[in-house]
């Protein structure tokens, strides 16, 4: 992706047009959608163009189908499909997913006043406003599981983003949108095209409001048969096209096809019945795979030896707490990436509370303030040590949205999902047989899956002939009951350690951090090094804090690897087992994002970041390279 600073929001000048607000973008001096009708034209051009109609609802059990977008706009092409599917889905479990890019995306305040045009869009417009994203890079998945129906927003230049998306499925039909090829050049570049054609395969379908010679030369050279039938409104013509087979082509002409049952990529999965996931361990990790699974309407069974949390995902309370990259780094760091996807993953569970983290600028001060004047408003501000209470000699950064998880009531929202199970056993040996696996525990036959995620920490590698190093680090976290009010429920501080309030009457301090050790008996020695933590930044208000002697705590183990990426993938070229493992400190904040990759290899869905980062989280990485780099905040 080119190294802008920031994404830069659509500058917007405004028509009134029969009563309707009308968007027009200063930066391509052309309207958002049509005088004479945007809503019917996107269903004339878009939907109709692609036979949306019969084939969504025609859709198998399970199945899942792919809309890819050039350009959001408004999202009024994305909304009319919506208000299509629910109209006609089938009663199944199919899922209907787009993926869409916008390089000027609307302000928030603008999208709703665009988006006021259109009454009868209104309840799936407050959808999307509700999950609408921050102006920064890269892909933010918006998710609408009782919808069965989830977008994939990739805000940057279409040039950079096109050619960096994974192909783990097919995209099945293509809203070729963006403004006008005379307005708009960038977008209907040949390594555009390529691109979109390189996601495709046969049967799938294009439709266009434009019939602009660049763009039906570069779909023809690619073999893709195309027609001109009568456009929208004053328009004498539409673009409508198919990407054919040599034999389909030969006997068919593109107008007398409705629906293309298209020939799939041999190494693209795809399920038209429900699917028995194991997964192995019931930390972070296995829940919010589990999670992601049966939102999808599949059947889990999560096999843990002791209790579901016993390991290191067990504390009291877990704080989302990212160290944000420079603003040109964003697209493709997991850390800002999963932290966004974090906030809206959580927010649906009572477990969640939003909170903010003042990040004390202890080292390279200079370096770290910067980031506020690089990220959008509100994500961001900086304060003087002397408007910091408890009182402090350190300045710091604000990370206005964050939050904190509690762990344990998470648990049991989640293992409340009618799909998933928890069965107490310790697998001891996985079994290939066809394109299924067995689990075992010594002598004992457990079960039988269409696939199994193993998500065991350090006990992941036992199931493995080869997995990679994963180093064990002891953390220890305290608590301790506060009487001093002088820190919030809605604020916590980070400083190499970090403290909150636990509750009303508690504060949880952490935590201590011992490379290659795995003990776990909770330590006097550790409780001190937290307190030792929090003097060096609030010395008066450390001294109110009662004895060391007196304060609880917890030990647990982290599995790191040695670059600091997870594990999020295959670990053998076996078709039915993965591994999801290795988050060290940073459990909570990256595995509802990297559950999310994890699925869509498994069950063949497109993945909501670059190929890029996908590839640093890829379990085989290690076999490929020798040398590996500690990368810039550790992800």
């Amino acid at each position: 992706m080119s190294h802008s600073s920031k994404i830069q929001t659509a500058e917007l000048d405004w028509e009134m047009v029969d009563g309707i607000d009308l968007p027009i973008s200063k930066q391509f001096g052309d309207v958002y959608f049509s005088k004479d009708n945007g809503l019917l034209e996107t269903r004339h051009v878009f939907l109709n163009g692609n036979d949306l109609n019969e084939r969504l609802s025609q859709l198998n059990d399970y199945q899942y189908f792919c809309v890819g977008e050039t350009g959001f706009g408004t999202g009024l092409n994305i909304l009319t499909l919506w208000q299509l599917w629910q109209q006609i889905r089938p009663n199944n479990h199919s899922h209907l997913h787009v993926i869409s890019v916008e390089k000027f995306p609307l302000r928030r305040t603008d999208l709703i006043r665009a988006l006021n045009a259109w009454p009868e869009l209104a309840p799936l417009a407050q959808k999307l406003i509700a999950q609408y994203p921050l102006p920064i890079a890269g892909c933010h998945r918006l998710s609408f599981p009782e919808e069965r129906f989830s977008i994939d927003l990739w805000l940057g230049d279409a040039q950079d983003i096109f050619p960096n998306i994974p192909k783990t499925q097919t995209v099945n039909a293509w809203f070729l949108d963006g403004f006008a090829p005379s307005c708009n050049p960038d977008m209907w570049q040949e390594n555009v095209l390529n691109n979109i054609v390189r996601l495709s395969d046969f049967g799938t379908t294009f439709a266009s409001f434009s019939v602009a010679g660049v763009l039906k030369r570069g779909l023809k050279q690619h073999g893709i048969k195309i027609s001109r039938p009568r456009g929208f409104g004053h328009k004498r013509e539409m673009l409508k096209a198919i990407w054919l087979d040599q034999a389909s082509s030969e006997t068919h002409s593109i107008d007398s096809i409705k629906t293309v049952i298209h020939a799939q990529n041999d190494q693209i999965p795809q399920f038209t019945k429900q699917q028995k996931i194991a997964i192995i361990g019931a930390g972070i990790a296995g829940l919010s795979t589990a999670w992601a699974f049966a939102q999808r309407g599949h059947q889990i069974t999560i096999y843990e030896q002791n209790e579901p949390l016993s390991g290191a995902s067990g504390n009291p309370l877990a704080l989302l707490n990212p160290k944000l990259c420079p603003i040109e780094q964003a697209h493709e760091h997991l850390m800002t990436l999963s932290w966004q996807h974090a906030l809206n993953f959580y927010a649906r569970f009572k477990a969640f509370r939003a909170i903010q983290v003042e990040q004390m600028a202890l080292k390279n001060p200079d370096e770290l303030l910067q980031l506020a004047e690089q990220y959008p408003d509100q994500v961001l501000t900086t304060h003087t040590s002397a408007e910091i209470r408890p009182q402090t000699e350190f300045p710091s950064l604000t990370l206005q949205q964050a939050g904190a998880v509690a762990p344990h009531q998470l648990r049991d929202e989640i293992l409340q999902h009618p799909n998933i199970a928890v069965k107490k056993a310790k697998v001891s040996r996985l079994n290939s047989i066809g394109t299924q696996t067995e689990l075992w525990q010594d002598q004992h036959h457990l079960a039988t899956a269409d696939h199994v995620i193993v998500c065991c920490a350090k006990q992941s590698a036992a199931l493995f002939d080869h997995y990679p190093v994963l180093k064990p680090i002891r953390g220890q976290v305290s608590w301790v009951k506060n009487t001093n009010q002088a820190l919030s429920l809605e604020q916590a501080y980070s400083y190499g350690g970090y403290c909150m309030q636990l509750d009303s009457s508690q504060l949880i301090l952490g935590a201590s951090f011992y490379p290659n050790r795995d003990d776990t008996e909770v330590l006097l020695e550790d409780h001190v090094h937290n307190y030792q933590l929090i003097h060096s930044i609030f010395p008066t208000y450390a001294e109110q804090l009662p004895a060391t002697d007196t304060w609880q705590g917890r030990a647990s183990v982290r599995a790191q690897t040695l670059d600091y990426f997870p594990l999020v993938g295959k670990i053998q070229n076996d078709p039915s087992i993965y591994t999801f493992a290795g988050l060290g400190s940073k459990g909570f904040l990256f595995a509802p994002l990297c559950s999310e990759i994890l699925v869509a290899l498994v069950l063949g869905e497109l993945c909501p970041v670059p190929q890029s980062l996908l590839s640093k989280l890829d379990p085989q990485r290690f076999q490929k390279k020798a040398k590996v780099k500690k990368p810039y905040y550790s992800g």
